[in-house]
């Protein structure tokens, strides 16, 4: 999870005064191929399912159409061109602003939505336009709807690439998005997702229930927030084992969202009366069965047939027995437009889906916090790191009272784990915010020590160093960062001011540049660079 950085909303104008000089793993995945020779209808059913069609080439997957973003003026187009897959973009009213981008893997099964992945010198983006399906037309991803700029530079990131792929290969170290190579081996979820390698099939029913319900989790819930355990990465875990080894979730007790498109599918059903009464017996399975999907025409008898299995015969044939769906009552269609990856069914089973409140969460994890663990049987794993930063997280999201409690663990943790150089970089953010420069610098110095690859310890050290007037380490600490994150506009731009008004117009402008090749409707380095071109040079944004 990517921490926000100080630097992404500060550029330098008054600190300038000295002159500067410039400066994959490949996973043992098989694809379901593999598996059709001992599992032929298994795996002919299985094609035809969301999960297996949740990603692949763009052109096997291309929706072409085209739209005009009223809030930013941006044209854009999906269209194809002698066999590869494109996006243009272009604003009509203003001269020079156009560009294209080929789109190399599609990303979503088009049931709910679909969207799209371009390369810029090997870094990974996703396309800032999604197709809606329910409403049949194309729009901007559901963070960017009232966005004034074309946002082009959105990493795809790990987290969101391995749950709509397989053989998810490692980025660079130090990245968040560039590839070697291919960033994964296969489109869509393989079998061994969820069963395993060939070797030794995992059958998911006969794990215990925290590893039977981690295979489904690790995609299906998102929680408010995730914090990685040191060490792991999500891509690599592997049916059978405890995904609480690899990511801890946490969730604000005392929330109540009145909007339950808002939640994911497995917290949902863990409001349900039917999970909290069945535990640990019910899971996803007991409804879905991941190798077929019913036919539309089929799903109400078919789901009804769940409920029954569980509820009886006899309560089936006094309740409602006219009607041949349960869902349409207690698990109503959501629209799902104001978040990005949400339940597209109320998984919640509500009695009286029109008039009952939602379930209170209880209280979980520390007595009296707010952030509990999720699920609850994993409160006792959670470590005084997790909460330093899940809290330092939404102390980013304006969470009220966040800061106080990000700083009340951060301090703990650092007793705990004195050469953790996230808590050290987590801790010296909190110390910038504060004007406590000297702390802070003693911090990310501390951190960058361990890990010299910490973009936002880097960063933010640059700014200190700036306004100390020490521009060449500041530079230095830019330079290394933007080659990793050139995603990160802010950086590129405080690169350029650094040369501009240390005279050096021509590195200056190759910055600006580098910056508009990544993020092309970047506002300030746009500005940056019409100064650039004036006699006598005027070093502002």
């Amino acid at each position: 999870m990517r921490t926000e950085t100080l630097a992404a909303g500060l550029l330098l104008t008054a600190v300038m005064g000295v002159g500067v000089s410039a400066q994959t793993k490949s996973s043992p995945e098989k694809g379901s191929e593999a598996c059709a020779s001992c599992h032929a209808e298994i795996y002919k059913s299985y094609q035809k399912t969301v999960m297996a069609r949740a990603s692949g080439v763009a052109m096997d997957g291309l929706i072409t159409g085209e739209f005009t973003h009223k809030t930013s003026g941006v044209h854009y187009k999906v269209y194809a061109q002698d066999g590869h897959a494109w996006m243009s973009y272009e604003r009509p009213k203003e001269s020079g602003f156009r560009g294209q981008r080929e789109l190399l893997y599609y990303i979503g099964s088009g049931v709910k939505g679909r969207t799209y992945l371009f390369s810029v010198d090997g870094f990974l983006f996703e396309a800032p336009i999604n197709w809606y399906s329910q409403e049949g037309q194309w729009n901007m991803a559901p963070a960017y709807t009232e966005a004034r700029h074309s946002p082009m530079n959105l990493p795809a990131v790990v987290d969101c690439v391995n749950c709509h792929a397989s053989g998810l290969q490692e980025p660079i170290a130090g990245t968040e998005s560039e590839y070697s190579g291919r960033p994964f081996l296969y489109g869509g979820i393989t079998c061994e997702r969820c069963h395993g390698g060939g070797d030794g099939h995992v059958n998911p029913t006969k794990l215990s229930p925290d590893r039977r319900d981690a295979i489904c989790m690790e995609c299906h819930f998102e929680g408010t927030v995730a914090q990685r355990q040191p060490g792991k990465q999500v891509e690599q875990f592997q049916p059978g084992e405890r995904l609480s080894d690899y990511l801890h979730y946490f969730l604000l007790s005392g929330n109540d969202p009145q909007k339950p498109e808002a939640l994911s599918q497995f917290e949902a059903l863990s409001l349900s009366e039917c999970k909290r009464k069945s535990g640990d017996k019910m899971w996803c399975g007991s409804c879905h069965d991941p190798h077929t999907e019913p036919a539309p025409a089929e799903k109400a008898a078919y789901y009804r047939g769940k409920c029954v299995a569980c509820h009886g015969e006899a309560f089936a044939a006094k309740h409602h027995a006219d009607k041949p769906g349960c869902t349409s009552c207690h698990m109503p269609g959501l629209p799902s437009k104001d978040v990005a990856h949400t339940e597209g069914t109320d998984h919640r089973i509500r009695r009286y889906p029109n008039a009952e409140p939602l379930p209170q969460l209880e209280v979980r994890g520390t007595p009296g916090a707010p952030l509990v663990s999720f699920p609850e049987r994993d409160a006792a794993l959670a470590t005084t790191r997790d909460f330093a930063l899940a809290w330092e997280a939404l102390t980013l999201r304006g969470v009220d009272g966040a800061p106080q409690k990000a700083k009340q663990y951060l301090e703990k943790a650092l007793k705990e784990r004195p050469e953790d150089p996230e808590v050290l970089g987590a801790l010296g953010f909190e110390e910038q915010k504060k004007g406590h420069d000297q702390e802070a610098r003693e911090f990310y110095e501390r951190a960058l020590k361990i890990d010299p690859l910490l973009n936002d310890a880097a960063t933010n050290l640059g700014i200190l160093e700036a306004k100390a007037g020490n521009l060449r380490r500041a530079v230095e600490l830019w330079q290394g960062a933007f080659a990793r994150v050139p995603e990160r506009s802010a950086i590129g731009v405080n690169l350029a001011m650094a040369f501009c008004v240390a005279g050096q117009k021509e590195e200056a402008r190759q910055y600006v540049e580098r910056v508009l090749a990544f993020n092309p409707d970047y506002l300030k380095a746009k500005s940056l660079l019409v100064h650039l071109k004036e006699d006598p040079v005027e070093c502002k944004p």
